[in-house]
């Protein structure tokens, strides 16, 4: 068995040594193994990627249906706003109709209210009544609407 340690190197080691050196050397040489080709199997490879393609789909047409579904339900309370909103300016009209002083003083005339007299103060620091007591009298207002108007406004068509 020939080594291709150098000589030197191998008179320098004791019996024992040598055997292993040499073992070692022989254990170290490389050589040139044949490659093995082997193929993957294709199957997982398409069947992952056919999998997520499928889960994309999928999830695509779950967001698009959700989405649509917003937008009907976003319609719908618009709607319902829109509708809620004329309702309220409804019932402010109705309410600012209830609350004009002429329908009030009207009802109250209706009911036989009548104009307060003058009226009377306490003084609370010496318990004295200020003010003379005069009953109701039982006069009514005049309630009809001035016809005449304002000064400087014109009427309709007049100054033409």
């Amino acid at each position: 068995m020939s080594s291709s340690a150098p000589a030197s190197v191998r008179s320098r080691l004791s019996f024992p040594a040598r055997g292993l050196a040499e073992a070692a050397v022989q254990r170290a040489r490389l050589t040139v193994v044949p490659r093995r080709r082997s193929r993957a199997p294709k199957v997982p490879f398409v069947t992952l990627v056919s999998l997520l393609l499928l889960a994309g789909v999928v999830g695509l047409l779950l967001f698009n249906t959700s989405m649509q579904q917003a937008a009907f339900t976003t319609t719908s309370l618009e709607d319902q706003a829109t509708t809620l909103a004329a309702r309220q300016e409804a019932l402010e009209d109705e309410i600012e109709e209830l609350r004009d002083p002429q329908r009030l003083a009207e009802a109250a005339q209706r009911v036989g209210m009548v104009p307060a007299g003058p009226p009377q103060f306490l003084d609370l620091g010496t318990g004295r009544v200020v003010g003379a007591a005069q009953a109701a009298a039982g006069e009514r207002l005049d309630l009809t609407p001035d016809t005449n108007p304002r000064p400087g406004t014109r009427r309709a068509g007049a100054g033409r």
